[in-house]
């Protein structure tokens, strides 16, 4: 059995910057009142991740490259790479600026030079480890870097003596009104994330290849249930630790202070601590996106997917170009950080869509197609999204 850690990259890519940031603004201005929406995401996230690597495994192609091959009508093939593009790209670009602003906003703590000087050079050392083909090295590290701050917020959790009985109170009382809708879509937008659907199809397409596919799609299923779940664990304790911290409180959280909710453990040195596990989970996924939208657009176009290939570099410079951009054009840090998740909870239907058409379609599938099971909470989660999309352009006007 082929030794598949895409699981544990999938989890990897969603704990970034913006799952910090989110969860801490949700805890602060919401406490557990948005716990629903957290735990919706996670749940969905492994439906919708299963399918993909499932697809992966079952066709040896990611989902782009399955997208393309569902019709056998050029017109339709074309405009479909094209929706491929759009998507990816618009959403890819979005996330990467979220991810490089929020690793910016922790470098920006150790040396003042503004978060968007500090995009910058984020966007050359991702661009730079990207076109040395030796990504998973550095990614490896700094996944320790984002699981050692994960243990932190644990610990910061119980020594700072939680209050399980109002924490349970509040998340028996689910909130989702005018004010909330954004945070409810920025805490799905920052979980189920759009591009990971394309990594993870491309992925176990690779790593799988040979194997059973029965046996593989049993280990990567139990794999992702596993890494996703941690993730999810994460994210839980860090709106828990800024709900403690914040939420109806007389301070209220800005870029400035996120790390104050870690100084029942770590003192004077929460907000240093705060701004290294910032920067590299920022680091970690700024490289995963990118990676993703060049894997995607090359499978939509039948290009080569070599990570030194011309085409496949292009693409991830195109998105780091585009994300360092947006990240240096002012915007405030956190505005910033959660309009790119909300922006991916938009985002999500299409994606999502896509996937549900490819796994009731694609030829190649054969035993591996989605079941009733699989479409209906496909079904639920797509129609759940759309609603709260929807909800939220209505309010806009």
């Amino acid at each position: 059995m082929a030794k598949d850690k895409s699981g544990y990259i999938i989890a990897a890519a969603f704990i970034g910057p913006g799952t910090v940031t989110t969860a801490s603004v949700a805890g602060a201005n919401f406490g557990f009142h948005l716990v629903w929406a957290l735990l919706f995401s996670i749940v969905a996230t492994m439906v919708l991740q299963d399918m993909a690597a499932r697809l992966g495994i079952a066709t040896g192609q990611g989902l782009a490259n399955n997208l393309k091959d569902i019709s056998d009508k050029p017109l339709l093939r074309v405009m479909l790479a094209l929706l491929i593009v759009a998507a990816v790209g618009v959403g890819n670009a979005a996330y990467e600026s979220g991810n490089l602003t929020g690793a910016a906003i922790g470098l920006n703590a150790f040396v003042d030079i503004g978060t968007g000087n500090w995009a910058m050079v984020l966007g050359a050392i991702s661009a730079l480890l990207l076109w040395s083909g030796k990504y998973k090295v550095i990614e490896s590290v700094l996944v320790v870097l984002v699981i050692a701050m994960a243990v932190v917020f644990i610990v910061t959790l119980f020594a700072a003596g939680p209050q399980w009985s109002d924490m349970l109170s509040q998340a028996a009382k689910p909130n989702l009104d005018v004010d909330s809708i954004t945070m409810v879509l920025a805490l799905i937008g920052t979980t189920i994330v759009p591009y990971n659907l394309f990594l993870h199809a491309s992925l176990t397409a690779q790593n799988y290849q040979g194997q059973n596919k029965a046996e593989s799609i049993d280990a990567s299923r139990k794999q992702s249930v596993v890494a996703i779940g941690f993730g999810g664990l994460i994210t839980l304790v860090v709106m828990a630790t800024a709900m403690m911290a914040f939420f109806s409180q007389t301070a209220t959280m800005d870029a400035s202070n996120m790390g104050k909710q870690l100084e029942p453990v770590l003192g004077e040195a929460a907000q240093w601590f705060f701004a290294a596990g910032l920067f590299a989970a920022g680091l970690t996924s700024s490289i995963t996106a990118p990676l993703a939208a060049s894997y995607a657009v090359c499978g939509a176009f039948n290009l080569p997917q070599d990570m030194k290939g011309r085409a496949f570099r292009g693409i991830w410079l195109a998105i780091i170009i585009t994300g360092v951009t947006i990240a240096s054009m002012g915007f405030k840090p956190l505005s910033a950080i959660l309009f790119a998740q909300a922006a991916n909870g938009l985002l999500l239907p299409v994606v999502a869509i896509f996937l549900l058409v490819v796994m009731n379609k694609s030829k190649t599938l054969g035993q591996f197609k989605n079941g009733k099971a699989s479409n209906l909470l496909g079904a639920l989660v797509v129609t759940f999204v759309i609603c709260l999309g929807t909800y939220k352009l209505a309010t806009l006007f």
